[in-house]
């Protein structure tokens, strides 16, 4: 085979130094983690020995095994997890577990499509493995394990599979930009990753509280389209809501009001165009606060107001 022109050459160097050199800062803070049923990967994220992972790699498990890449063995105690976002902050203990190799979260706000991302972790129990290839799409939607709709999700196709769940996924600068979250297993080269953006503010909740707060106001419902005419009529400036199936007895919904059959339109003055949406907006600042909820009810619209209350499931 000929030897490649000295500018090919050239640019493969370059990118294999741009690999390497990722490769070199942040495989040291990443580790194996062992649960009994199911192994993954995680990444040390500060110099005391927290480190990220997938809500769904420690789901249900006591205290884990965590290896290290240089062979040591530290326990893990989970901090908190969260599955609407699939992540989970660990803490290392143990005598071996001090001043441990650490990874920089950087800002995943600043990636830009087509740039090198790097994905390290324990694929298939080979421990410490690396894929290469380019960030293919920002700001994807993808639905968690719990159901709840998580956005801000990196696509790239740097190659994942069971195991590098809870691993980083690199810059070339050596930043991680998210934690590596699913794969399409029918698909070539759809691969997932949280971004770091919504890693750090669920990571510094859980160090502080265990858990994410988030709104709970306690109705079943649907996603449903409203009548053009009734849009038309009440001026609507959505054209789909939430139709309420169901409200649960002596919640934030039953005290402010709302019946089965209502289709709910906006929340707290934003438009409400599907159950997502309704979720999205239930977050943390608005527990304890009265909010304004417009809906449609037998073709009439009303105005009502609700406390949202603290959701008690993980």
């Amino acid at each position: 085979m000929p030897p490649l022109p000295a500018r090919d050459a050239s640019l493969l160097d370059a990118y294999s130094n741009a690999v390497t050199g990722a490769v070199e800062a942040v495989g040291p803070a990443v580790v194996k983690i062992e649960n009994g049923r199911a192994s993954g990967s995680g990444v040390v994220f500060t110099p005391d020995g927290f480190l990220l992972t997938n809500h769904h790699v420690v789901d249900g498990s006591g205290p884990l095994a965590v290896t290290l890449p240089d062979g040591r063995s530290c326990r893990g105690d989970v901090v908190g997890h969260d599955a609407d976002t699939d992540l989970a902050v660990v803490r290392l203990v143990g005598p071996d577990c001090a001043r441990l190799p650490w990874a920089t979260l950087g800002d995943s706000r600043r990636v830009r499509v087509g740039q090198i991302a790097i994905a390290i972790g324990n694929p298939y129990g080979f421990d410490h493995s690396v894929t290469a290839g380019v960030v293919s799409a920002l700001g994807r939607s993808l639905r968690s394990r719990s159901g709840r709709l998580l956005d801000d999700v990196i696509q790239t196709d740097a190659a994942l599979n069971p195991g590098n769940s809870g691993g980083p996924l690199v810059t070339s600068l050596g930043e991680v930009v998210g934690i590596n979250t699913a794969m399409i297993p029918s698909a070539q080269g759809l691969c997932f990753a949280v971004a770091s953006h919504t890693a750090r503010f669920v990571a510094a909740q859980l160090i502080r509280d265990g858990r994410i707060r988030r709104g709970y106001i306690g109705v079943a419902g649907q996603n449903v389209t409203v009548p053009r005419a009734l849009a038309r009529a009440h001026r609507l400036a959505v054209t789909s809501g939430v139709l309420v199936a169901e409200v649960e007895s002596g919640s934030p919904a039953a005290t402010a009001g709302l019946r089965s059959g209502d289709i709910i339109l906006t929340f707290a003055g934003e438009p409400v165009g599907g159950l997502d949406e309704l979720l999205r907006q239930l977050t943390d600042d608005c527990i304890g606060t009265p909010v304004k909820l417009t809906v449609l009810r037998r073709g009439e619209r009303r105005a009502l107001t609700i406390v949202p209350a603290e959701s008690q499931r993980n």
